[in-house]
C-alpha cells in the first residue's frame, strides 16, 4: 500500500509528528485495522494497534490511485473514545 501523509506548513514535516506518532504506526493500523468506519467529507477513520501495542486513530481519504491512501492526521487513543472503541471491540468478539 502506498501511503503519502500531509505535510504541515509550518514545520514542513509530516502532520502526524505533532502527535508523536510516526509512520510505520500508521501504516501498522491501515494494514490490519481494529474497525475502518467512514468519516467527514469522503475521509475514512481507521483504529487499530501498532506492533508496539499503541492504539491509535489514522484520518485518511483513499487516493484515486489503486492501493493508495492520503493520510491527514493520526493520533493515540485516550479517555472517552479508547472506552468506547475498547466497548465496541468487546461487542464484536462475543458474536
Amino acid at each position: 500500500m502506498k501511503v503519502r501523509f500531509y505535510i504541515d506548513p509550518e514545520t514542513s514535516l509530516p502532520h502526524i509528528y505533532g502527535h508523536q506518532v510516526f509512520e510505520g504506526e500508521v501504516e501498522d493500523v491501515l494494514i490490519h485495522p481494529g474497525e475502518d468506519r467512514p468519516g467527514q467529507e469522503g475521509s475514512r477513520v481507521a483504529t487499530g494497534q501498532t506492533r508496539a501495542g499503541r492504539l491509535l486513530r489514522v484520518i485518511y481519504v483513499p487516493d484515486p490511485e489503486p492501493d493508495s491512501v492520503f493520510v491527514i492526521t493520526a493520533y493515540e487513543l485516550s479517555g472517552k473514545p479508547l472506552k468506547a472503541y475498547r466497548r465496541r471491540r468487546r461487542g464484536r468478539q462475543r458474536t
